[in-house]
């Protein structure tokens, strides 16, 4: 093990020692970045258990050999262009440690729960290293296992051990995607050896069942008994919130200098301009300052069964046409010509109910497996202003050309993508679109704001969820309340929200990560110092990265080797900050919060 470690700190300094030779020749960093990342790639796979302590341990001391490596270098010596990947790597190595602590802790408050995991931990090290399985002794070890889940079980059961210390949901729902990590990866092993080892098969094949079967149940256990989840439970939302502390370490690293509780009200401010728009559309459609039943009546503007596909097809081209008409950004032929599509299965709708993009446009609307009620739900949240105000978003000039240029241009920078940039860009062309008068009608507009609506609400009901202020439940009804979901959906983008699957800044990265690209593009464009085009073919050739890094790179700062980014992208004192239209008083609000 250590001699592992000091092979990829050795590994890692070499591409320094010959740039010290050659400082003012090629860039040095892509190399360095694209070998740390394959390194990280390799343990990664041979550590294959989330929460082990021989992983985290092991991902700690490489991200330690790494950071100490490039603290050895002459940071002044670089061109800017390694500069900017140094900072971003170093930023990078930092994040991850933090992610480790955060694993760590999280490890330790699970740790009653999962009694099991460090005897499972050891037969599937043992795997890594290839060693042969004593497979007696694995026998035994299994049949151990299986007595210590059952005691757990029984102990932590309220109604059988009463007294005993509870345990949260929140930490009893981080356990069950811990013992389903296990319980994979113990799938592999057993794999590995059965009928290729017949001492292995005849002792261990049974006291392996047995224990996956103990596993099964231990999941179940935890649902019911300590989250409170019916297998059938398809509304219960069981978040994780990770606290003050922990939003603050993540915000450092993509570079964001504020608050939680500032990026709440930057959120409430946009909220406002959203809100005094709406209402100016709500009047032109005949509803007042009703503006719930405006956005009812855009919902019913749907096709049917079957034409959706046809319909996101033209709304993608349409957006693609606009930014080659007014002369954006560059859309490469090929980029045009390779954009494809799929539709969405009513599984994944249960967390994205609104089409997704990236390599492809995922559609989401009902199938024939679904209810009533739901085909219904999934209609009306698809409708064709709240399609057409989104279509450019995960395609082009959005997701798809990210992906597109990103592959070409720095390709090496993929290690730094944040949602802040990736969600950000995109939602900064709905910006955009908004401003050139992409939205002509009411009802496209009323499309487009709810869109704006949402963001600036995703950003209050998760920071308010993490710091502990709310539950998934007063969430989803904000949104409802808020922005004017259907029932289902607010749910699906809670869940998603919460369930793990994105970080707890992803859904706020929307907001401000545009805010950052429209505070940038005021510094470069409406200066004159670049025009659309070079503006957004830069970001995009410079590829994602922490979005403060990257306006410090095409600012020309002079950047040192302990830079942090400071850049206050809406004002000093976001309460009082302008809105999207400085000319337009924020509207009041209250009643729809």
């Amino acid at each position: 093990m250590r001699r592992q470690s000091w092979l990829s700190a050795l590994a890692f300094a070499l591409p320094f020692t010959a740039m010290a030779a050659s400082a003012s020749g090629a860039p040095v960093m892509p190399d360095v970045i694209t070998r740390y990342h394959a390194d990280l790639r390799a343990l990664e796979e041979s550590y294959t258990v989330r929460y082990s302590a021989a992983r985290l341990d092991r991902i700690q001391r490489f991200d330690e050999d790494q950071l100490a490596a490039l603290k050895k270098q002459n940071f002044n010596s670089f061109s800017p262009d390694d500069q900017l990947d140094y900072l971003l790597l170093q930023n990078l190595l930092r994040g991850d440690l933090h992610q480790i602590s955060l694993l760590r802790t999280q490890r330790q408050a699970m740790s009653p729960v999962l009694p099991f995991a460090p005897a499972i931990e050891q037969i599937l090290e043992k795997k890594r290293l290839m060693e042969r399985p004593d497979a007696e002794s694995t026998a035994a070890t299994l049949t151990q296992i299986t007595e210590t889940i059952q005691h757990a079980e029984r102990d932590l059961d309220p109604h059988k051990t009463p007294g005993h210390p509870a345990v949260d949901a929140v930490t009893a729902n981080r356990a069950v995607g811990a013992v389903t990590d296990l319980q994979r990866n113990l799938h592999t092993w057993f794999d590995q050896y059965n009928a290729y080892d017949p001492q292995f098969t005849w002792w261990d094949a049974n006291p392996y069942h047995e224990t996956d079967k103990a596993l099964t149940g231990y999941i179940e256990f935890l649902k019911k008994s300590l989250i409170g989840i019916a297998p059938d439970d398809k509304t219960t939302i069981i978040g994780d919130p990770v606290g003050r502390d922990a939003l603050m370490k993540e915000l450092a690293v993509d570079g964001i200098p504020y608050t939680p509780e500032e990026l709440i009200a930057i959120a409430e401010t946009e909220y406002d301009w959203c809100m005094k728009q709406m209402l100016a559309a709500s009047h032109e459609m005949g509803y007042g300052d009703d503006w719930h039943r405006a956005v009812e009546k855009v919902k019913t503007m749907h096709v049917p069964p079957g034409e959706q596909p046809e319909l996101i097809r033209k709304l993608v081209i349409e957006g693609a046409e606009f930014v080659k008409k007014n002369d954006l950004v560059t859309v490469p032929p090929l980029a045009d010509e390779t954009w494809r599509m799929i539709m969405m299965t009513p599984e994944r709708q249960l967390v994205n109910p609104f089409f997704t993009g990236g390599d492809e446009i995922s559609v989401s609307y009902p199938t024939d497996t679904m209810t009533y009620p739901q085909r219904e739900m999934s209609m009306r949240g698809n409708n064709i202003p709240f399609a057409r105000a989104t279509a450019f978003h995960e395609m082009i000039p959005g997701h798809f050309l990210q992906y597109y240029m990103g592959q070409r241009y720095h390709p090496y920078r993929r290690p730094f993508e944040t949602p802040f940039w990736v969600e950000g860009n995109s939602l900064w062309w709905e910006m955009l679109f908004w401003d050139r008068g992409f939205d002509q009608t009411p009802e496209e507009r009323v499309g487009a704001l709810v869109w704006r609506m949402h963001r600036s609400a995703r950003v209050i009901f998760t920071m308010n969820f993490h710091l502990g202020k709310w539950t998934p439940q007063q969430c989803v009804q904000f949104l409802i309340n808020a922005v004017g979901f259907e029932p289902d959906n607010a749910t699906a983008e809670v869940r998603r929200s919460f369930d793990g699957s994105v970080g707890p800044l992803y859904q706020t990265a929307y907001l401000m990560g545009g805010l950052q690209f429209r505070a940038m593009h005021h510094e470069l464009v409406d200066s004159h110092k670049m025009t659309d085009r070079q503006f957004h073919d830069a970001i995009l050739q410079q590829n994602a990265m922490p979005i403060a890094y990257l306006r410090a790179y095409l600012e020309h700062e002079k950047l040192t080797a302990d830079y942090t980014p400071q850049w206050k992208f809406y004002g000093e004192h976001p309460e009082h900050a302008p809105t999207s239209a400085p000319t337009n008083t924020p509207a009041n609000v209250q009643e729809a919060k």
